[in-house]
Formats: structure tokens, C-alpha cells, sequence
């Protein structure tokens, strides 16, 4: 079983920033590609970032690029996503994931894909 601890999200001003952590204890994520994406209340989940396992390839989503940056730190297994000049309609449940399927495949941004999921962390911005 694969366990997937995210943290970091709360609450922040718009302009603001967080960043986002997820553990991926007693594995090594770098064998993994590693996604993040958010829910908004009454919304469907979308895609927000990707790490990919086959050379370390990054992705993000059309509403986040230039804000957003996610890294991986193999030594501590974890994954973050650095999150600046937050919006309010950032505002969202924010789930890490991991797939040990997609090896540089072309549906990063897929839900479908991840078979490992974390319980999602809150991020909450405000005007």
C-alpha cells in the first residue's frame, strides 16, 4: 500500500504564498510520477501539476504556469508544490497523487491514472 501525507495548505491572503508537502513514506518517489491536483466545492478535480519519473519532466496546468513550481527531494521521499501569487480562485482541496504507470506517458494530467491518492489538503485564499 502506498501512503501519500500531504500538509501545508491553510489559509492566505491573495498575493500570498504556501507551499505544499507530500510524503511518500517508505517509498522512493522518484519512481513515481508525481501529481497535484484541486477540488473546489461543487467542482470536478482538475489537474494543477506533475512530476514525471522519466527525467524529471514538469507540467502544470494553464491557470497556474509561472505561479505555481513543483519539486521532488528524493533523500526525504517528498514532493512539493510551491504555490505564489495565490488567487482567490485558487481556493481548493488540494490532493497529491502518485502513478507508477504513466513512465513519461502523455495523460499526466489524467485523474484516472494515479492509482495512489492522499486525503487532500485545504487551501483557503481571500481578497
Amino acid at each position: 500500500q502506498v501512503r501519500l501525507v500531504e500538509s501545508g495548505g491553510g489559509p492566505v491572503r491573495a498575493g500570498g504564498s504556501l507551499r505544499l508537502s507530500c510524503e511518500v513514506p517508505g517509498r522512493t518517489v522518484s519512481t513515481y510520477t508525481m501529481g497535484w491536483f484541486r477540488q473546489a466545492p461543487g467542482k470536478e478535480r482538475k489537474f494543477v501539476s506533475a512530476i514525471s519519473n522519466v527525467g524529471s519532466a514538469t507540467y502544470y496546468a494553464d491557470s497556474v504556469k509561472g505561479r505555481f513550481t513543483i519539486t521532488r527531494d528524493n533523500p526525504k521521499n517528498t514532493v512539493y508544490l510551491q504555490m505564489d501569487s495565490l488567487k482567490p480562485e485558487d481556493t481548493a482541496l488540494y490532493y497529491c497523487a502518485a502513478s507508477d504507470s504513466l513512465n513519461g506517458g502523455p495523460f499526466y494530467n489524467a485523474p484516472y491514472y494515479y492509482g495512489y491518492w492522499g486525503q487532500g489538503t485545504q487551501v483557503t485564499v481571500s481578497s
